[in-house]
This record gives C-alpha cells, structure tokens and sequence, in this order.
C-alpha cells in the first residue's frame, strides 16, 4: 500500500470516553480502546491488578476503569511489580502496533502488495463477549479473522453493524422454555468512538435511500490490534425515529427491516469507505448477508461506464464471496416486492430488471430475490469453509460458479481459545515464540513429548476452572427460579471433577441434533450413571427467536436434565456467549458435534476444544473429516437413520471413550487419554489455526485479485 500511514490512522474518530486515570497511568485510555489486551496474557493480568473481583466478574477494562477508587490508584503508584507491569505491557503493545517486521512484510514483496487494503464485510463480529454483535459461528470466525489479519499485519479493514441492542440474552424458564431479551449496549462503556468526517471534523454521514426516505448511517471505529472495524448506525439524530431501530438487533426477525439492515451494510459499507477516501483493493463479501454491497459497486461503475457487462467484470474481477451456509435453501432470500420496495431509488443505475437477473433465485424461484446467488454471479471467486462444504457448494451452486468452489478450511485463532495453563505449556515446551509458528505445519513435535502427568495436570486446572464457573451460573439460574437454599447447596457438590466430562455447545438448530444421544434414554442412563465409571454431559446454545424447533429442542434436554437417572448427569447452562465458550473449549474432556451430514460447514468450537487437548467425539462432517487421524479422537461415520448414529455413538462411548478415560496409571493418569490429547493440539495447532486459514486467503485469493492474476471463471 501507499504510505498513508496504519489504517487506524486513516479513520479520524472523536473522543475517549473521559475517565479518572491518574497521569502517570494515562495510557491505560490507549489499551482499553484497543481489543488486542483481549489476547494478551499480560495485558489481562494489567486489568486484573486494578481490582480481582471486578475483573473476574465483568472484563470491560472501561467499565472497571470508572470503578478504581483513589486509594487504589496511590497504593499502585508506589508498587514497583504494578509498574513494571505497565510499562511492560505498553511497551508490547507499542512494539505490536508499530511492527514492521510481520508475515505480510516478510512474505509478500513490495511488488505483490496490494495498493489498497482488503476490505470484509460481514453481517456479525465477534470479538469479545462484551460486544454482543455476534450470534455464533459465523461472528466468531469474522473476529478471529479480525485478530489474525492484525497478527499478520496484512491491510484489512472490517465493515459491519453496530447492534445497538445487540444479538439476545438466553434465560431459560423453569419449564425449560427460552426467553429473549435484548439489552441496550452502552457506547461509552465499550472500546468503539464515532467515526468522524475527515474534511469537517463532525461524525461522518452518509446517506441510504430507503422507500423514498434518506436514511443517515453513521460509523463507529472498533480497533482489533491494527485492524479497524466500523460499525455502521442508523440510530443517529438525523433519522427519523422509525429508521433510527434499523441497526438495533442483530438477525432481526421481521423480512423487511432485515432487508433494509442489510442494506445499510451493503450500499452503506461503500459509500463509508468512499466518504474516507479509502480504495479498497478486494473486497471479501463473508457470507449473503453483505451482497447488496455488490450492486452499490456495480452503479458505481455503471456511473463510470454504462457497459453492463464491463461493469460487471470490473466488479467481479476485485470479490471474493465465502459461503457458509450448509445448504442452498438457507441463503437470504427476499419476495421481490420487498426489494422492489426498499431499494427502487437506492441505486437508480441499477435498474430492476438487471438487479433482479442478478439476484434470481435458481432453487426458490424465479420470484424470489437470492443474496447467495447475487453474489455468486458477481464475484470471481466463491469459496466453502471446509474441503467437504467446497463440495457441497460446488454440487449446489457450481452452474453459477461456473465450475468448482474453492475450499478454506476455517480455523480458530489459538491465542483468544487457548487456557491459560495450556498457553504456559507451549511457551514451556514449544517456545516462547509458540504464537507465531501457527501459520505453519512445523514445530509442534515437541507437545508430543510433553511427560503425561504434566498435561494431565493442566487439563485438570482448567476443567476445575471450567466446573466452577458453571456451578456459578446454574446456582443463579435455579435462584431466579426460586430454588430452595437446599437445592442450591446441592448445586455445589454437582460436576464433580474426576468424572468423564462431554460438552454439546453450539447453536440449537435442529440439523446439529442435540437430542440424538437420549434417541436410546435407557441405553445412554446407564452409561452416564455406571457407578464405577460415571458421566456427565453439559449442553449449552441459544435457538433464534424464530426458530420454535430449536425451542422445543432446548425444552426437552432441560426435562431432561429434570428426569430421575438424568439428575446430577445432564446439565443445560443458559445464555451460550464467547465468555462461556471459552470456559467449555478449554475445559472439556470431550467434544461433541453430531450433525446430519454434510450439513454442518465446518464447526470451530471442535477445533478450539481439540488445542486444549480435548478429545472429540463427532460425526465425520465439516472440519473433523479433514482433522480426525485415528489417534486425536473418534470419527463416527454417518448411516443417515438417527437410530443407526445414534447406536454407532453409544458404541464409541460405551467402548472406546469411557474405558479409555478411566483407565489410569499407578499416579492416576489416563496416560492412553493424554496420548490422544497430545495428537489432538499437534493437529489442532499445526492444521486448524486461523494464521492457516488467513494465510490460504491471502496467497489463494487477496493476492491474485489484488494483483490481477486471478480472473473470473479461471
């Protein structure tokens, strides 16, 4: 790129939010604002001595800051250890910041550079669970993409929404129904500032024409390490109030205020980079929900030269489109009145027959108006998100790809999911450097010869950690139900430690099926309440609002967990969010996915659980055909009956996972466990990091459309 400086730089962003920091600790401001302390050990442990229990309870660095009395800032101002680690920290992000010396530097020659940054669009980030723009795997992949372009140092700028009221809070009744609520996120307690307009210096405004209606759409600057993120609003004083709840709710349920959010994304997305003056070299369209970013582009270049098919080329020749959705039915498909309605004026070079060509749904119909299709047809490129979902895409969509899709395996960004035992093993045994060899298969033989009673030792610190903080949230959640305080003493001497440990958490579509280990209750009773070798299983996930399916599914694990034989074994734990993930992925003993093949995409949370050693226990779909080697877990071939998985998993269970776990040394340690947990980080590490996969983006599709050496249909 140009030398304009970092992008951060580029992006002018109003004030801090003012806080009582003591001088000689003011750029505490600059680390709050900044989301690369939430994958610092060191900079986590800096929150942690301003208050433990503050810390430990919230993790909002602005939030803690504005409750640190005076006394505590003196008594820090004359402790040394406190001192040193600031300045250490500063002193690292500093050095993080103003790097030069990154993977993009080292491996992508001057002349290969692109002249302007990557731009990702995407509907949802997750990057912390304080930022409740997420609403699962999808989010959680953006934001380790986030992370990970940050590490790499390679120019990308994120683009998506600030949900004023973000995605749901999950309580559950106790008849096991699920209950929404959606709180207010407050912007001066979150690391985001108002973009400002680079000329007049006031927020920036641009303008969205929406059913005859101007609609103003501000931005929010979020810095991910080197990496911006603006979060676009419509909630701004401008708007009237009926527009301004546009970008209140993540995945809103009604179909013509989630088109006209989805616009504002799409259309508004690029009409705030043009106001900053920022060329995007590539744009990566992630997921349908950003398409309509696609036909912005296109009357732009339609402005330019009214030569459809030019434009079209000119489009297509600079997009990447990544897929995640398992099956062509699940795109984002709107009735064309809808479209008609909303997005008549929005783009006038446009016109409706060429918008609704490009957009024709080939499995829904020709009336129905397909953001999947949209931006299949206009973009160079379509990728699935694992080598089995390339195929699925390539069998469903490979008439308007025009051949095969492509295939990146995603990944999981190893610093934000690692515990923190398991990070001191690697620095230990693997380096101190551990970090940044994840973009490459090498150096990872030495976890394998790490002594089994020092792994054991660390697994078993993060599943007591893992133990308590659930016991935590189901003491509060049986409170509010009005549980005695007997019945809540009972909940602390619940999940005992030494027993063999199986987490299902992710989201409660039905395709994911939950229920499919009680398809056999009394089959599956007796294995978990063997006395000499018990189990437990730990659910967690959140259905949509508008998935009633899903509900149902909740309900009848939650009774469940209710039914004699199952008290004490079956555990639902409500209000699923990073926080809790990261408890669940660091902590578990073993990993359950059992999808309906081949409809699971890819499936992260496996991942992460397999580089805390966690063993998984899936169905062979998604990533886990590609990561499971006979030696780091068990693969369970599919025979589509759910009676016929449903045996083949008591099986594996029954003969394989449990015997394994519980035979032991004379020390008591699984030493046949830890071998497998051992392989499962190797391969996790080695092959499964999101460094892997943003790396496979760059030298598979960023560079050569950048550089123009990748071309449609080539």
């Amino acid at each position: 790129m140009p030398d304009r400086g970092s992008l951060l730089s580029q992006i002018p962003a109003g004030p801090k939010t003012p806080l009582p920091i003591p001088r000689a600790f003011h750029r505490l401001y600059d680390l709050a604002y900044n989301m690369w302390w939430s994958w610092d050990v060191g900079a986590s442990d800096l929150w942690a001595r301003l208050s433990p229990g503050e810390w430990a309870r919230n993790r909002n660095p602005l939030s803690l800051l504005h409750m640190v009395p005076g006394s505590t800032w003196e008594a820090l101002a004359d402790d040394p250890d406190f001192g040193d680690l600031y300045a250490d920290t500063l002193a690292r992000f500093d050095a993080y910041l103003a790097g030069t010396d990154t993977w993009y530097t080292r491996n992508c020659p001057a002349d290969r550079r692109p002249t302007g940054p990557i731009a990702y669009l995407c509907a949802e980030y997750g990057i912390h669970h304080k930022l409740r723009f997420y609403s699962g795997g999808l989010g959680i992949l953006a934001g380790d993409h986030m992370k990970t372009a940050s590490d790499l140092g390679i120019p990308l700028i994120g683009i998506g929404v600030f949900y004023r009221r973000g995605y749901f809070q999950q309580a559950v009744d106790p008849d096991g129904w699920q209950q929404h609520t959606y709180n207010w996120i407050e912007p001066t307690r979150r690391p985001i500032r108002e973009v400002l307009d680079p000329v007049t210096g006031l927020p920036l405004r641009v303008q969205v024409e929406l059913h005859g209606r101007d609609v103003a759409v501000g931005a929010w600057r979020l810095d991910v390490g080197r990496v911006p993120v603006l979060l676009l609003d419509t909630d701004v004083p401008e708007n009237d109030p009926d527009d301004r709840p546009i970008t209140h709710i993540l995945y809103v349920r009604g179909r013509e205020m989630r088109f006209c959010q989805e616009a504002v994304l799409g259309v508004g997305g690029v009409r705030i980079l043009e106001a900053l003056d920022i060329v995007p070299s590539v744009w990566h369209v992630n997921e349908g929900h950003a398409a309509l970013s696609l036909i912005e582009r296109l009357a732009g270049q339609l402005r330019t030269d009214g030569d459809v098919d030019a434009a079209i080329d000119r489009v297509k020749r600079s997009t990447l489109f990544t897929l995640h959705t398992p099956v062509a039915a699940g795109n984002e498909v709107y009735d064309m009145e809808i479209v008609d309605k909303y997005f008549a004026a929005t783009v006038p070079e446009v016109d409706r027959d060429l918008r609704n060509r490009l957009a024709t749904s080939h499995v829904q119909g020709p009336d129905r108006f397909d953001l999947g299709a949209l931006a299949i047809r206009m973009s160079a490129i379509t990728n699935g998100v694992s080598k089995r979902h390339g195929e699925v895409v390539t069998e469903q969509w490979g008439t308007l790809i025009g051949g095969d899709a492509a295939a990146i395996t995603n990944g999981m960004h190893p610093e934000t999911w690692l515990g923190r035992n398991t990070v001191r093993l690697l620095e230990r045994t693997v380096g101190a450097d551990w970090a940044e060899r994840l973009g490459s298969p090498q150096g990872w033989e030495a976890i394998r010869d790490v002594p089994a009673k020092d792994l054991w030792s660390v697994h078993r610190s993060q599943k007591a950690l893992m133990l308590r903080r659930i016991r935590a949230r189901l003491r509060d959640e049986f409170a509010r139900h009005g549980a005695s305080p007997d019945r809540l003493r009972w909940v602390d001497d619940q999940l005992p430690e030494d027993r063999l440990t199986f987490v299902f958490a992710r989201r409660f579509a039905t395709y994911k099926r939950a229920g499919l280990i009680f398809s056999d209750r009394d089959r599956i009773r007796r294995i978990l309440t063997d006395p000499a070798r018990p189990a437990q299983i730990i659910f967690a996930g959140k259905a949509h609002p508008a998935d009633r399916d899903g509900q149902r599914l909740i309900k009848e694990i939650v009774e469940i967990s209710q039914t004699d034989g199952f008290v004490g074994h079956v555990f639902f734990v409500e209000n699923y969010d990073m926080q809790l993930a990261h408890s669940l992925v660091t902590g578990a003993d073993a990993w359950l996915n059992n999808p309906r093949p081949p409809l699971e995409a890819s499936g992260t949370s496996g991942m992460k659980s397999a580089a805390n050693g966690g063993l998984n226990v899936s169905i062979l779909d998604g990533w886990w055909i590609e990561g499971f080697n006979g030696k780091n877990g068990w693969g369970i071939e599919d025979d589509s009956p759910d009676a016929a998985d449903a045996s083949k998993l008591y099986d594996v269970i029954e003969h394989e996972v449990v015997p394994r776990f519980y035979d032991r040394n004379a020390a008591g340690v699984p030493e046949g466990w830890v071998e497998m947990a051992k392989e499962a980080i190797v391969t996790a590490l080695a092959g499964f990091s999101s460094h892997r996969m943003v790396i496979e983006y760059f030298d598979q599709a960023y560079c050569p459309l950048a550089t123009g050496t990748r071309t449609p249909g080539a």
